[in-house]
């Protein structure tokens, strides 16, 4: 039975829908449904919209849901709304991921609040980023950020550690191209269509002409040789690299990972920098422990970050809210639960 839902409530959970649909993920495949009902926002994995070949596990599906539900609970937070999230709520449905809930005796997120206007602001960028170091302070912002949510980010700085993220990094995108099925999925999930609502546009993506001078390479998404950004991205070892990761590895930790690399990205954002995160040298399991027994690493790493300044690019394009949100909500005069 639908229960009644006041009228602000119910406009704060609609606006955090919203927001939720304009979260980073894996190819852009925006792999999740949205569903508000009996006072409540509650995010599904939309497992249809899994990459077969690069993500078989589902963990970047999940961890992009994670960053959803983490832009669900900034909005709520940003309109002075107290919540409970509720995650994996129910085991006969293990699609139904979370479930935000309003509640007046929970104080809202204040110190996620101010990281409301960076949800559209936040971008994954591509481009070449501008010679400037990352100072001190920031890292330690992002490193509080990530343990706030459970997660750990190491910062890589050493340089017998920055050649090895570099040189593993080459050996998984190498490995990754060598296979038909990688190049076949990459290729259905890019896009010249100015009509595509999902997928990574050419628009957002270096033309691909072999002066890239990258010694940590961006994916090759140029698929269609239509790539508009400029060919030379010179992504570096030297500049400030992040990996973000959990100590566990199962599905509740990659979707809260999800949530801390949301959190990660919008403080990198509201604070003036921008990221282009890299995830080929996790998903290659062989690199993947090479990287962790190389660096020492006790955490599973989750996704490679690299931070800087960069010129914008446009934004992309998300579905429409009509195909990915069922509103069951029903307006009226009581008070959150």
């Amino acid at each position: 039975m639908l229960t009644k839902t006041d009228p602000r409530t119910a406009k704060a959970l609609r606006r955090s829908a919203v927001s939720a649909s304009r979260a980073p993920s894996v190819h852009n495949t925006q792999p999740w449904r949205f569903v508000l009902r009996n006072g409540a926002l509650e995010v599904h994995a939309d497992w249809t919209r899994r990459l077969h070949v690069l993500d078989p596990r589902g963990r970047q599906l999940l961890m992009s849901c994670g960053c959803a539900v983490f832009n669900a609970r900034v909005t709520l937070a940003g309109a002075g709304v107290g919540v409970t999230v509720e995650r994996f709520p129910d085991p006969a449905h293990p699609e139904l991921l979370a479930k935000v809930t309003p509640s007046a005796s929970w104080t809202p997120e204040r110190t996620i609040a101010r990281l409301d206007a960076a949800v559209d602001e936040r971008q994954t960028n591509r481009r070449r980023f501008l010679d400037e170091p990352v100072p001190d302070e920031v890292i330690d912002v992002l490193a509080a950020a990530s343990r706030d949510e459970g997660a750990e980010l190491f910062s890589v700085t050493r340089e017998e550690h920055r050649a090895t993220v570099a040189r593993l990094s080459q050996l998984a995108d190498g490995i990754e191209n060598a296979d038909p099925g990688y190049r076949a999925e990459m290729r259905r999930w890019t896009t010249d269509d100015p009509r595509r609502l999902d997928g990574v546009p050419a628009f957002a993506v270096p033309r691909v002409d072999g002066h890239a001078d990258d010694e940590i390479p961006i994916r090759d998404f140029d698929t269609h040789g239509m790539g508009w950004l400029p060919a030379a991205t010179h992504s570096s070892r030297h500049q400030c690299l992040l990996l973000l990761g959990t100590n566990a590895d199962n599905p509740a930790a990659w979707e809260q990972c999800g949530e801390a690399l949301e959190r990660v990205l919008l403080e990198i954002t509201r604070l003036g920098y921008t990221a282009s995160p890299l995830t080929q040298v996790i998903e290659v399991p062989r690199t993947h422990e090479a990287l962790r027994a190389e660096l020492g690493l006790q955490m599973h790493p989750r996704v490679l970050i690299r931070v800087g300044k960069a010129p914008l690019t446009p934004p992309t394009r998300r579905r429409r809210l009509v195909d990915v949100l069922d509103d069951f909500l029903s307006e009226g005069t009581g008070a959150p639960g």
